[in-house]
């Protein structure tokens, strides 16, 4: 492999960096160099030991770090070749230990999602169509005819979901997918069933009145002081602990 591809083979690269991670790089610049598509075979182990001059460890342990990464998969047989796992590693990487969420989290999470739903106010009335009132009202409307609390979580998630969708943004609904697990457990922090099926359903009507009087800072206001309105829900201690 040349040295625009990831440096001389079979050495560390930039100062810190071991072989294990100059192979990394050498194989996702082998991948973008030769243009593989998801579903395409990368070269045989053999190969790329003899390709980027590295030791049989070195190369396995490097296919590890992109297995994990989401970009390879590894079978008995088949060999390596390319897929496209990132969202599922990034969801499995920020799910994990969601079980307690702190003061902390919550305005972190809150803020972000503030920046986004808030932030986009003129985006919003810009591109509203008719269809995305009729939606989001059908989806609030079962929250409030909803009696399970997780399932009453998952469609106030829904209905936020269906807001961002009005941008027209993939990237942003990446992200709340791999928020997502966090997220509801920010909706369920301090709620009830009695919540969801009142409060939660009239701060959201709030909001798609707001949107459907093309009421700019009744939409934002209304809609800031919902994503709020949980932070009261966390202890002290819970704030110590963040």
């Amino acid at each position: 492999m040349s040295a625009e591809l990831g440096g001389e083979p079979g050495k560390a690269g930039p100062a810190g960096e071991s072989a294990v991670d100059a192979v990394v790089q050498q194989i996702r610049n082998l991948i973008a160099s030769s243009k593989l598509k998801v579903g395409d075979h990368l070269p045989t182990e053999r190969d790329l030991c003899a390709q980027f001059n590295a030791s049989r460890n070195t190369v396995r342990e490097a296919m590890r770090i992109l297995k994990a990464y989401g970009l390879v998969d590894v079978r008995p047989k088949i060999g390596a070749t390319i897929t496209d796992n990132r969202m599922t590693r990034a969801f499995e990487l920020f799910s994990f230990n969601t079980m307690e969420i702190s003061r902390k989290t919550f305005s972190d999470v809150q803020a972000f999602r503030s920046l986004i739903e808030v932030g986009s106010a003129d985006l919003f009335f810009d591109r509203l169509r008719q269809e995305d009132l009729d939606d989001l009202s059908e989806i609030n409307a079962s929250l409030a005819e909803n009696h399970d609390l997780n399932e009453a979580s998952e469609i106030d998630f829904a209905f936020h979901v269906r807001l961002v969708s009005i941008l027209d943004n993939h990237a942003v609904l990446d992200v709340y997918a791999v928020m997502k697990p966090v997220i509801l457990r920010i909706m369920q922090k301090g709620k009830t069933r009695r919540t969801f099926m009142t409060e939660t359903f009239s701060e959201h009507q709030d909001v798609v009145d707001a949107l459907a009087a093309r009421d700019r800072l009744a939409f934002q206001y209304r809609l800031r002081s919902h994503l709020m309105i949980g932070f009261r829900f966390f202890s002290e201690e819970m704030e110590e602990s963040a």
